[in-house]
């Protein structure tokens, strides 16, 4: 909803200022133009036979494409791992597998998106231009050319009279820094970002041209209509009904969001009947049945939990690998920071204390220190 309420103001402002397709090929193009020059620079370049020269620019400008696209790996990485750890562990070796193949199939797409596909990602790969249309209107703020001030264009030198003709002297610098490449003297297109280039392009060649800025600016289509048919045009009206709507979802959602934040359980637990075998008898005729119990710790360090149960009286707990006193004692896990931890536990009853081939009864997980607990109903199964 935010993205619905910047379009419906700003146009594709998102698109041209801050999606991070856009803000990895600024970067890209930034180190590009410190490396090789400018465009005209890069071009003579790409022209010149292989030398030295031109193979250490290439490889310096990959290199710092690559070293880029690892760091933002590496961060989306980061956002889906407790960071200072996983950091730690990626340059030691002891990350597992999934972090080094994410690691560089993020790295990957974003050398290939930022350095090499560019804008063509926003045309042909982007899903966004497709329906903005949709959450735009005629006061939407879009790059528009002055078709009423620019017509009729043409090529114009120094001393000539301006009368009978238009600002724009066809240029087609407009074009030239689009960065995919649109003609914006045809009007709003799907593949423009909005980024504005072409209107810093167009009022240098006006004050080259001693002609006033602003032949391509942002305005709305209701205001180009008005000039277009040469009435006067209102002031863009940025406060519309749409953005109340737009406002108020983005308040009640946020809310929701803030209240499940702030009354979050810090632990939880799942726990998995075994299914093969249900239940097993032992020698000395107790029941006892095996589960998998998930315990999530979803602070900031390590946290020790005892596991009991609400059970009928009889019932003993025991697990594999794990602290315990003594046979039906507490059983205590130690639980890593931001992590999930599997065990296996088994739960024995004597014969006598079943009432049917199931019965419920519960696992209760307590933080020794601060004695939040959590609860979980499971079943425990025997003989008809």
């Amino acid at each position: 909803f935010g993205l619905f309420l910047a379009t419906s103001i700003g146009g594709r402002v998102w698109c041209g200022y801050t999606c991070p397709q856009t803000v990895w090929t600024d970067l890209f193009m930034w180190i590009e133009r410190l490396i090789e020059g400018d465009r005209n620079a890069r071009m003579r370049l790409d022209k010149q036979k292989v030398s030295f020269s031109k193979a250490g620019k290439k490889l310096l400008k990959h290199f710092a494409w690559l070293l880029i696209s690892l760091m933002t790996g590496g961060a989306w990485i980061m956002y889906f791992n407790d960071a200072p750890t996983v950091l730690r562990e990626f340059f030691t070796g002891q990350a597992g597998v999934g972090v080094y193949f994410f690691t560089g199939l993020f790295s990957a797409t974003t050398y290939l998106l930022g350095g090499l596909a560019r804008e063509q990602v926003c045309t042909y790969m982007c899903p966004w231009p497709r329906f903005q249309a949709a959450l735009m209107d005629e006061d939407s703020l879009v790059v528009t050319y002055q078709k009423w001030r620019g017509e009729p264009r043409g090529k114009h030198k120094k001393g000539d009279s301006w009368d009978g003709r238009g600002d724009c002297i066809d240029c087609k610098q407009c074009v030239a820094v689009c960065p995919t490449g649109i003609d914006i003297r045809d009007g709003i297109q799907l593949e423009c970002i909005g980024c504005g280039l072409c209107i810093d392009a167009c009022n240098t060649v006006m004050d080259r041209v001693e002609r006033p800025n602003g032949l391509i600016s942002f305005d709305t289509e209701r205001r180009q209509i008005a000039l277009n048919a040469g009435a006067k045009a209102d002031p863009p009206r940025v406060i519309r009904p749409r953005l109340f709507v737009y406002l108020a979802l983005i308040l009640v959602i946020g809310a929701g969001v803030l209240t499940g934040l702030a009354t979050r359980s810090t632990l939880d637990i799942t726990v998995l009947h075994d299914r093969n075998p249900l239940f097993v008898t032992l020698s000395d005729g107790s029941i006892r049945n095996g589960y998998t119990i998930k315990i999530l710790n979803k602070s900031r360090e390590a946290r020790r939990f005892a596991l009991t149960l609400d059970a009928p009286s009889g019932a003993v707990l025991s697990a594999i690998g794990t602290e315990q006193a003594e046979p039906g004692a507490p059983v205590v896990f130690t639980i890593p920071s931001n992590a999930v931890a599997g065990h296996q536990v088994f739960v024995q009853l004597p014969r006598d204390s079943l009432e049917s081939d199931a019965m419920d009864f519960a696992f209760v997980l307590t933080e020794e220190a601060s004695g939040e607990s959590v609860r979980y109903v499971s079943s425990f199964r025997g003989p008809s």
